[in-house]
């Protein structure tokens, strides 16, 4: 019998389209109706099961499923005997205190004695441990933010992505408690076949990851300027060069990670590259 593995995923929520869309950008072949709360991969040997987010750390030591896909703030909070495998790079976002914008913020110290409402309180106690401030916790499942204005808090610690939230409800960020992603988490007790499983999708996602960071940039540009031009954008290993129908003049083909293109770019015409065009890479293995 073929052994199959259970991944573990968000069923609705921030992390749900970021999880399935780096799934099937890894060539897995899902299908998902409404409601369904699990699927098997057409094409891979993985079954998808679709749960709440706070419950997928549990079910991992439990080993009911493998691994799965879920918050750094999720994993930090419930604390379960799981190991993070891998950090996804989407669904970025902070936990964070925040209190009201008419009060002013002076330092950790402010919190001593304060009422803090949170859904985290794990994280949140030991913060506030490991920074020497007494305070007490008011823990609450959602809406977190209106605690505050109906005089339930003097503080939230809550996660925030644009600050939006915390603006229309009258609050200000002060203090960050921890950064969190998307993360790849699985049991620390995998037996080898579901570890060449699990190693293999790690492959898959290495590949779309790579090519998420980085893109396929072709120049022309005159021949004395090939040294300058290489050392600015060196490529995964060395930078394809071919000559033109142009006497002294190449074309150059290399890799660019995202983050330096545009600085990239500007150096690039300062050595006389022309005709630059820049591609989105589908996969790269390194």
């Amino acid at each position: 019998m073929n052994t199959l593995v259970r991944l573990a995923i968000q069923k609705s929520g921030r992390l749900h389209d970021g999880s399935l869309e780096l799934l099937r950008d890894s060539g897995l072949k899902i299908s998902n109706g409404k409601e369904q709360l699990k699927t098997t991969v057409r094409n891979f040997p993985v079954e998808i099961l679709f749960l709440r987010d706070d419950d997928i750390p549990q079910y991992i030591e439990d080993r009911v499923a493998d691994f799965g896909i879920v918050g750094e703030n999720v994993v930090a909070e419930k604390n379960k005997s799981v190991q993070l495998v891998r950090r996804l790079d989407f669904a970025k976002c902070r936990l964070s205190i925040a209190i009201p914008k008419t009060k002013t913020y002076y330092g950790l110290n402010w919190l001593e004695g304060k009422n803090i409402a949170t859904s985290y309180p794990t994280i949140t106690r030991k913060f506030l441990s490991d920074n020497k401030i007494n305070a007490s916790l008011h823990e609450i499942s959602g809406s977190v933010e209106i605690a505050p204005g109906i005089g339930l808090a003097d503080a939230i610690c809550d996660l925030v992505s644009t600050g939006s939230t915390l603006m229309s409800n009258g609050l200000q960020e002060v203090e960050t408690v921890m950064q969190s992603e998307a993360v790849l988490i699985a049991s620390p007790t995998l037996q080898a076949e579901k570890q060449n499983i699990l190693d293999k999708l790690l492959f898959r996602i290495s590949a779309v990851q790579n090519a998420r960071n980085n893109k396929y940039i072709l120049l022309n540009c005159p021949d004395e300027a090939i040294p300058k031009i290489t050392s600015v954008i060196p490529g995964m290993n060395s930078p394809t060069i071919m000559p033109l129908n142009k006497k002294g003049w190449s074309s150059l083909h290399s890799v660019v990670n995202e983050n330096d293109f545009w600085e990239r770019i500007d150096q690039l015409k300062s050595f006389g590259a022309e005709g630059i065009l820049v591609i989105p890479i589908e996969k790269m293995i390194a």
